[in-house]
């Protein structure tokens, strides 16, 4: 085995798809401490900015003292705190459901409703670009998964022929890699055609889109209770750690009963449920958030058009420059170090071949000097490129 690992990671390594990691030493923010040395950070998923927020230090501070650290065991056993059960019934009444359900992160969430929810007679379909979460929960599901062509709502229709006892239709909110979102009215009225059900994971989508942050579905104005499973984060726009999963009360009690993930688990330090609690209260209480962060969108998107940079389309704070080559995307994230900024490259497998890409992430933290200084780096090392 040592031997065929050790194979595998030469042919990475020659590929030039060895992944690498950071060390921070300071807390998440537009301005980032690695190794001694300060960076302008658009690298991150904190996109309202609250992961360093007071408040949040306050509270996760406030209930560590009242909790200790660990919550001891799981939910079902003596793990479920008073600062669990106030969120889940916060994130329900804040997004119109009957319950919520907490997860320890959005991977196992994912993992737990495929698995638990669907049987060998039921058929799960999910777009080409879903999460690798949603892929993998997919996988070691008993259902019949089949992939769908990325938002092509008449590949949709033709993979929903098959049959099937239940049907369940499984979407990101927004794509994690390319920052694009799914044509949900459609997909509405294709999963009522075919008598399905919708699972969204809007990890990217909670707390940033929509009037009240409530995510993709409010963006697109459409009913919350469409999302007939409702999975998102809170390690990203809420600037906590964690996941949890939306719907009826049926839902949640069948996850209960029947998710491993959840019921195998310790739950997350109730300490991290009081942040989360918190973060959920910025997002509503703290709306100019969003609205800089979509302005930090526009401006960037703007002088991206005018510098004709290679962007990919895209409306929110995902925003993807398309290099293709992992050598030229590598070596433009190096240019940009040098420089004092972190933009990671993005490489196959992760994306599909011939896609290696820059992801840009936008906070509404960064100004318009820090984006104008992105762009105007961006556009010297591709110019160094074309020559």
């Amino acid at each position: 085995m040592l031997n065929k690992l050790q194979q595998r990671l030469r042919e990475r390594q020659t590929q030039e798809l060895m992944r690498q990691r950071l060390t921070c030493e300071s807390p998440q923010s537009v301005q980032v401490k690695v190794a001694g040395n300060s960076y302008l950070n658009f690298s991150s998923n904190d996109y309202l900015g609250l992961a360093n927020h007071p408040k949040m230090i306050e509270a996760i501070t406030k209930a560590a003292k009242q909790y200790g650290v660990g919550s001891g065991a799981s939910h079902l056993i003596v793990g479920h705190s008073r600062e669990h059960h106030a969120l889940e019934e916060e994130l329900a009444a804040f997004l119109g459901c009957e319950r919520a359900l907490l997860f320890s992160t959005g991977f196992m969430a994912n993992l737990g409703v495929l698995t638990s929810l669907l049987d060998k007679n039921d058929l799960l379909v999910q777009d080409k670009l879903n999460h690798a979460s949603l892929i993998d929960g997919g996988l070691a599901s008993a259902a019949k998964m089949i992939r769908y062509a990325h938002n092509d709502m008449a590949s949709l229709k033709r993979q929903l022929n098959a049959k099937a006892e239940a049907k369940l239709i499984a979407s990101d909110g927004v794509f994690s890699m390319d920052g694009d979102m799914p044509q949900l009215a459609e997909i509405i009225e294709i999963k009522q055609q075919f008598k399905a059900s919708l699972m969204i994971d809007d990890a990217h989508g909670f707390g940033v889109l929509g009037e009240t942050g409530k995510g993709s579905l409010e963006h697109f104005v459409l009913p919350q209770a469409e999302a007939d499973i409702y999975m998102a984060t809170f390690g990203k726009a809420l600037g906590g750690f964690g996941a949890f999963v939306a719907g009826s009360s049926l839902l949640i009690e069948s996850l209960m009963q029947f998710a491993r993930s959840y019921i195998y688990t310790t739950a997350m330090p109730p300490a991290v449920a009081a942040a989360n609690r918190m973060g959920l209260k910025l997002v509503q209480s703290e709306s100019e958030r969003r609205v800089r962060l979509k302005d930090n969108i526009r401006y960037f998107r703007a002088l991206a058009k005018q510098n004709k940079l290679p962007l990919m389309d895209s409306e929110t704070a995902i925003q993807p420059l398309l290099l293709k080559q992992s050598n030229i995307a590598i070596k433009i994230s190096n240019e940009l170090k040098e420089s004092g900024i972190l933009v990671l490259a993005i490489r196959p497998p992760t994306v599909p071949a011939n896609s290696a890409r820059l992801r840009i992430t936008l906070s509404a933290e960064h100004n318009k000097s820090q984006i104008e200084e992105l762009i105007e780096r961006l556009t010297e090392s591709l110019k160094k490129i074309e020559l």
